[in-house]
């Protein structure tokens, strides 16, 4: 009977959106074709807390030659800071953190986003490479909470992100104009980069789902976009494996935890006891999503964030690596 509710709901939902689908990727067909830049370089990631997430952040700054730009949420470990500090007594250093946190880094070269979330997480090093993904560079971030931590040596990538640090820099949040490159080959690996809100992050992780031919997992922190939570359900009608781990303290009336269970996709609830942080989907274990970006409106709409979209099985492998592990935590706390 769900099913058939379901089926239903989703043929509604779908004829509904037909005209408006249609308008919307021809207004973004007619503001910019994405084109495919060439590049050479190398990815790492580390997980945290089960690796040294603090020590690998340390080190990649430490390679600075001539500038570090970090857009952090929140900065509370001793050793980045004292990493910065040492650092800007050589090259440029700059550093924008949001507003509630900038008693934790209150410095000359520290800039606050004073108008909303600066929810990013990210370093760009020399304008050459980039550090992103989900871990706030604090004590529970690095320690505590399950994150992901990216290093990605690219001069197009490091491009990108310095084209919106320094309209953040310049005082433009929360809106500014679109990615420069959102296609990027780096040595056969495709990856794709969008910051919210101006380039529609929620709108590219949907038409990524809905490319899903054998499975979707995903681990996020907050969930409560119900355009994502639909594109679930309608590959649930696909027969792939679907499977997922949120957040506990996040399963709110809000989020979309409820309605993914009654149409029976096999979600739990987290079992760290302090928090899972990561915000990523793997899609046909070929395909990672993550950044900053939680599927929220709010991470659509208001905030400033980042994600990354990287085809590459070994890169998937890690993730899926990772995957089992917070889900196995998952599942011996029901147990236990």
């Amino acid at each position: 009977m769900k099913k058939i509710i379901l089926i239903l709901f989703l043929t509604i939902f779908l004829t509904s959106c037909t005209n408006l689908d249609s308008l919307t990727s021809a207004t973004i067909t007619e503001q910019k074709v994405e084109t495919l830049i060439q590049d050479t370089g190398n990815i790492e990631v580390y997980f945290c807390p089960r690796e040294d997430c603090e020590t690998a952040l340390v080190d990649f700054i430490d390679t600075a030659e001539e500038s570090v730009h970090c857009a952090f949420f929140e900065v509370d470990l001793d050793k980045v800071r004292n990493k910065l500090l040492e650092k800007e007594k050589e090259i440029e250093v700059k550093v924008i953190t949001d507003k509630d946190y900038l008693y934790e880094f209150d410095h000359d070269f520290v800039k606050v986003d004073s108008w909303g979330l600066m929810h990013n997480k990210f370093c760009i090093i020399d304008g050459k490479k980039i550090s992103s993904g989900s871990m706030n560079p604090t004590n529970n971030g690095a320690t505590k909470n399950n994150n992901n931590l990216l290093f990605i040596n690219s001069q197009v990538l490091a491009a990108n992100y310095e084209a919106e640090f320094q309209e953040m820099w310049d005082g433009t949040f929360k809106k500014g104009d679109p990615v420069l490159n959102p296609i990027i080959e780096l040595d056969g690996i495709t990856i794709k980069n969008y910051f919210c809100p101006e380039d529609h992050c929620a709108e590219k992780v949907k038409d990524e789902l809905k490319k899903a031919k054998e499975s979707i997992h995903f681990m996020t922190f907050s969930f409560t976009n119900e355009g994502i939570g639909n594109i679930i359900l309608l590959k649930s009608l696909e027969n792939i494996t679907i499977q997922g781990v949120m957040e506990a303290r996040q399963v709110t009336k809000y989020s979309v935890y409820d309605l993914l269970k009654y149409q029976d996709i096999d979600v739990v609830k987290d079992g760290n006891k302090q928090n899972m942080h990561h915000k990523t989907f793997i899609i046909d274990k070929e395909t990672v999503i993550t950044g900053s970006f939680n599927p929220t409106g709010g991470g659509d709409k208001r905030n400033d964030e980042n994600i990354l979209i990287i085809e590459n099985k070994d890169l998937a492998k890690e993730f899926m690596e990772e995957y089992q592990k917070v889900r196995e935590e998952a599942e011996n706390k029901v147990l236990s």
